[in-house]
C-alpha cells in the first residue's frame, strides 16, 4: 500500500546512540520526517499524544513501561496511529504480544535501510509489515502452514502454482529466509544484477509489489 505525503515518525529507543543514529538515518529517507523522540514507554505515550505522529517506531525493551504496553496504550488513545515495532527481540511471546497490543508491523534491528523505509511507508499506508522470518512463524501459528522443513527439502513436493523456475524457487526460498540480494548472490554464485532480475520476475509472477508480500504469499500457497 502507498501513502501520500510525508510520513511523520516518533522514534522510541532507550539507547541514546541507537536512537540518535536511527533518527539521522530516517532523515535521509525520502518522504519520512522524524518529529519526536522518546527514551522510555511513558515518555513515548506522552509524546505520541502531544505530537500526533503517523507512525511510532518502537523498541520493546524499554525501562518501566515496555514498548508493547506503550503501544497498547497509544493505540487505545489514537486508533488511527500506525505502530511499527523495531527491536532485537525475536521471541514468539514478544511478537504475538506486540500484535495483540495493536502493532501494525514488526521488524528486527538488522533490517536494511531500504527495507526499513518500505516497512514505515507500508504501515503508514494502512498495510502490515513483518520481517519475512517473522511472517513465516506468525502464519504457521495461525495454521496457514505446517512444520518448517529443513532448507534442503524446500520446494520439493510442493505446489508451484505460479510457474516459477527452479532458480526462481531457490531465490524465493532465500527471500522467505530474509536474505538480501547480496547474500543471495553469494549463496548461488550469481551477480547481484542477475538476482535483481530473478526477484523482479518472482514479484511479477506472484503479482506482489515487494519481497515481504512475496514471502507471505509463498508461505500461504504452500510453496515453502
Amino acid at each position: 500500500m502507498s501513502v501520500q505525503g510525508t510520513v511523520t515518525v516518533l522514534v522510541v529507543d532507550d539507547h541514546e546512540i541507537t536512537r540518535r543514529g536511527l533518527v539521522v538515518l530516517l532523515e535521509t529517507l525520502p518522504g519520512i520526517k522524524v518529529i519526536g523522540e522518546a527514551a522510555d514507554g511513558q515518555a513515548a505515550i506522552a509524546t505520541a499524544l502531544e505530537l500526533q505522529p503517523m507512525v511510532t517506531l518502537m523498541d520493546i525493551g524499554l525501562p518501566g513501561c515496555d514498548g508493547i504496553e506503550a503501544t497498547r496504550q497509544i493505540k487505545q488513545s489514537m486508533p488511527a496511529l500506525r505502530a511499527l515495532m523495531f527491536t532485537s527481540h525475536d521471541q514468539d511471546t514478544d511478537i504475538f504480544a506486540s500484535l495483540a497490543a495493536g502493532a501494525d508491523g514488526y521488524c528486527l534491528k538488522d533490517i536494511s535501510a531500504g527495507n526499513l523505509e518500505i516497512a514505515i511507508k507500508t504501515v503508514a499506508g494502512g498495510g502490515a509489515w513483518l520481517d519475512p522470518g517473522i511472517a513465516r512463524r506468525v502464519l504457521r501459528a495461525c495454521g496457514h502452514v505446517g512444520p518448517v522443513e529443513p532448507p534442503a527439502a524446500r520446494g520439493r513436493g510442493h505446489d508451484n502454482p505460479f510457474s516459477l523456475s527452479p532458480r526462481e524457487l531457490e531465490v524465493l526460498g532465500a527471500i522467505v529466509d530474509g536474505q538480501s540480494n547480496h547474500e543471495i548472490a553469494e549463496q548461488f554464485g550469481l551477480s547481484e544484477d542477475t538476482v535483481k532480475t530473478h526477484v523482479r520476475r518472482i514479484l511479477d509472477k506472484l503479482r506482489v509489489s515487494d519481497r515481504t508480500e512475496a514471502a507471505v504469499k509463498a508461505i500461504r500457497h504452500g510453496i515453502f
